[in-house]
């Protein structure tokens, strides 16, 4: 697999458009990135509790309109707010009023690195949790090894778009997302890359939903929350 899609997904890819993005509530930060700014936005319970985590969540491909803003990676932060845990979006380089250029994802896992510092620094008690959907579970898992979250959330990962293989093992309990139906990945590629993982990773199929779950989304909301409330109740 190379870094860059391939002709025959680009149809599906155009599909992130103006109508995919969800409104931004709170203020736009600009924190200090590799190549420059980086945009940011912090998705933030009601009533944080105390060493209730924080999770960097990281948003579809660059170079076909993803953005922090695309509907999948907003409902995967507000999902993971309403259930306690401190939701961290950003732009990666080269996207919205973030600075540099598309990296093939080696350049984005550093800014993923970046964003994942600041939110260290900002909540040293919070256990780290690492989610992205699509391109930026690739780019979760190329930064995982380095960053030893406590967690990791992947939704739709591209592994038939990317080098998996050269990617380490999960360093932390993993819960995958897939759909049935995605017209972009390959489900059963996802199905045969999450079963050879070490650690039994948590499966969740959702045989209904497309890539982008169209129609399914308060189902990936009802499984995010469902996902990190238990992953809560259970941390030591």
């Amino acid at each position: 697999m190379t870094d860059d899609i391939g002709r025959a997904h680009l149809h599906a890819f155009h599909r992130y458009d103006g109508l995919e993005e969800a409104p931004a509530f709170g203020p736009r930060l600009m924190l200090e990135g590799p190549a420059g700014p980086l945009e940011a936005l912090v998705d933030a319970p009601d009533n944080p509790l105390p060493g209730a985590p924080v999770a960097v969540v990281c948003h579809p491909h660059p170079r076909y309109a993803g953005t922090m803003q695309n509907k999948v990676t907003h409902m995967i932060a507000t999902a993971l707010a309403d259930a306690g845990v401190v939701a961290v979006r950003f732009n990666f380089r080269g996207v919205g009023r973030s600075a540099g250029r598309y990296d093939g994802g080696r350049g984005e896992a550093t800014d993923l690195a970046a964003v994942a510092g600041w939110a260290r620094a900002r909540l040293p008690d919070a256990p780290l949790w690492l989610a992205g959907f699509s391109f930026g579970a690739y780019v979760v898992m190329r930064a995982q090894a380095e960053l030893e979250p406590a967690r990791l959330l992947l939704v739709a990962p591209p592994v038939d778009l990317f080098d998996f293989t050269s990617v380490a093992d999960p360093v932390a309990p993993l819960t995958v997302i897939q759909g049935g139906r995605d017209e972009v990945v390959s489900p059963p590629a996802v199905s045969e890359w999450t079963a050879a993982l070490p650690g039994k990773p948590h499966y969740r199929w959702m045989a209904d939903a497309d890539h982008f779950f169209h129609g399914r989304m308060n189902r990936l909301r009802e499984a995010v929350h469902r996902e990190a409330t238990h992953a809560i109740q259970t941390q030591s």
